[in-house]
């Protein structure tokens, strides 16, 4: 049985969730609050399928340390979307992505979870790494970022 690794975090955003989920869906709208943006300034990008739909994808090579790899919407409905992960670069992984947005009084919680199996990888660099406090914090700073996005 295989064992998995779980990060996530979340923000309340003063919007309700029919205006969030486009900044979510769409990958272009991404590089407006990705934590992970400015790795690399000639970082390519390619972006294919019908922005916000179910296999639309992305697609990046960068330096070392924005690597390289891709992402695709694999479900999305008003209140959820999921993202399948798969770096090819510094090392191979693979995580499923899952916004979940819950509406409550005029404003929207957004809960951005990452889940990775464990491998010997893994493994290894969690002994040296906490992968929750590592992934955790870009995940706050995205979060703030995409809060200040959508609220502005």
């Amino acid at each position: 049985m295989t064992e998995f690794s779980t990060v996530e975090r979340s923000t309340v955003i003063a919007a309700p969730a029919a205006s969030i989920l486009p900044h979510l869906t769409d990958f272009s709208k991404w590089t407006a609050w990705s934590p992970w943006e400015g790795q690399d300034p000639e970082m390519k990008r390619s972006y294919a399928g019908t922005p916000g739909a179910t296999g639309s994808t992305y697609a990046w090579n960068g330096n070392r340390k924005a690597g390289a790899g891709t992402m695709a919407v694999t479900h999305v409905d008003p209140h959820a979307l999921d993202v399948d992960l798969h770096f090819t670069r510094p090392f191979k992984s693979t995580s499923a992505i899952r916004f979940d947005l819950e509406e409550a009084d005029g404003s929207t919680t957004v809960v951005w979870s990452m889940r990775s199996p464990k491998t010997v990888q893994s493994r290894v660099m969690g002994v040296f790494l906490n992968m929750d406090t590592l992934i955790g914090t870009d995940f706050e700073k995205g979060l703030a970022k995409f809060k200040t996005v959508v609220e502005g």
